[in-house]
């Protein structure tokens, strides 16, 4: 059986030149970066220079505007909550994609219930933000928009850089989360705009257990951690000095290798794309086509009258390894609030999974893909009562109706109606 990782949005190995330049931070220069004797310096001198490699990744116009954190949750909610703490004088309205990461909405909602108050910018069925949406969101009591560069499900590519003009324009606080995109797709906070970019080297072959967080001297923003005075009093906390020289030089091989990762990923994702829906019959890709819109890395499916916990435990028992949707809400029973926020019917965000391509993956890891999943869902659809009443025209599909009968959802609503009654 051939083992085939297709997971790279929830986690990518460690590079072995990575994991080299982190091994003698466990050992040899185990110092403290606050320490003022040699032990120390060398470590400071360290994670210096991974400041300057992750600033160069974003093209960062000073080195001294990294901070580093635990991982890309803490750096979004040191972005909003240290950015909406830091400016409440000045007003308490917030906006943001309605498709944003957990991390996103659920520290605005935490802000919320603290008097703010915020915007849901509505999205295309493509999940695509209209920048003048935001523009006619803003109010005079707005400080902070915050926008995913690529969202973490269906892979769309946003306009970030058209809301950052908005945003400069207006004078507030922009913040863009790259957590989806670092290491994939070329960023650069100046061309955008951007006071705030987080991200995480996990998705691009670096450690676990750190994140990075640009913040420009721009943007007023207080600390949400508070004890010693560790990165500049920004974040406090003893760094985890090998994971953040890790994290560099990750971001240095990243930012030399992208347009090849870039091409390699684009040319499988078309190659997996056209054989899935080559070989199995109601199967949608939600999000953008494979393109200029779409990250190359992404394939956010749904299969009809199965459901996606099926596909990905017959996945794993074949060697590949996919998601079920987003890792961060994976383990709930509730349908991704980006797939309903596209109006994708229930029944099909069920039945959906994520298939994410990295640089290692191959050609003969996507055929083997498309042969073995086209099987599972003969297999899945073979065991499934929504197919068999689909075979007898009882309900119909969503994806290509034949006018036969009642869609599920609609079909669901009836049974429901009669057994109420």
């Amino acid at each position: 059986m051939r083992l085939v990782y297709l997971d790279h949005q929830a986690s990518t190995p460690v590079l072995p030149e990575v994991f080299d330049a982190m091994k003698p931070y466990f050992t040899e220069a185990f110092g403290n970066p606050s320490s003022l004797h040699q032990h120390g310096l060398r470590v400071r001198d360290a994670l210096a220079k991974a400041r300057q490699q992750c600033a160069a990744l974003i093209n960062a116009e000073s080195a001294e505007d990294i901070i580093f954190t635990s991982d890309g949750t803490e750096s979004s909610n040191l972005a909003i909550k240290g950015v909406a703490y830091a400016n409440q004088r000045r007003g308490n309205h917030l906006i943001v994609c309605e498709t944003e990461h957990p991390a996103v909405i659920n520290s605005i909602e935490f802000l919320e219930k603290q008097g703010f108050t915020c915007t849901r910018i509505k999205v295309t069925k493509e999940g695509l933000l209209n920048p003048e949406d935001v523009r006619a969101a803003i109010t005079e009591k707005t400080i902070l928009i915050a926008v995913h560069h690529v969202n973490h499900d269906i892979g769309t590519i946003e306009p970030v850089k058209e809301v950052g003009k908005i945003a400069n324009e207006k004078g507030i606080a922009y913040y863009v989360d790259c957590e989806a995109s670092a290491g994939w797709l070329p960023i650069d906070v100046k061309d955008w705009g951007a006071h705030l970019v987080s991200f995480s080297p996990h998705r691009f072959y670096g450690p676990k257990g750190v994140g990075i967080l640009y913040r420009s001297r721009k943007a007023r923003m207080v600390s949400i951690l508070h004890g010693g005075v560790q990165e500049g009093g920004r974040r406090s906390g003893t760094e985890n000095v090998p994971a953040i020289v890790g994290a560099g030089l990750a971001a240095e091989i990243a930012l030399r290798e992208m347009p090849q990762r870039m091409a390699h990923t684009a040319k499988l994702q078309k190659r997996l794309w056209d054989g899935l829906k080559k070989n199995i019959t109601y199967i949608k890709l939600n999000g953008p086509e494979p393109g200029p819109n779409r990250i190359s890395t992404n394939l956010n499916l749904s299969t009809e009258f199965i459901e996606g916990e099926g596909q990905l435990l017959l996945c794993d028992m074949n060697g590949i390894a996919v998601a079920s949707g987003s890792s961060c809400v994976s383990k709930s029973l509730k349908i991704s609030h980006v797939l309903a926020a596209i109006g994708l019917d229930h029944a099909l965000a069920q039945g959906n999974i994520i298939m994410s391509l990295g640089k290692d993956n191959s050609e003969e890891d996507v055929d083997y893909t498309i042969e073995a999943f086209s099987k599972i869902v003969v297999k899945l659809r073979g065991m499934s009562p929504m197919w068999d009443e689909f075979e007898k025209g009882v309900i119909d599909s969503v994806i290509n109706p034949t006018g036969r009968g009642k869609s599920f959802s609609e079909h669901a609503a009836a049974v429901s109606g009669k057994a109420a009654h």
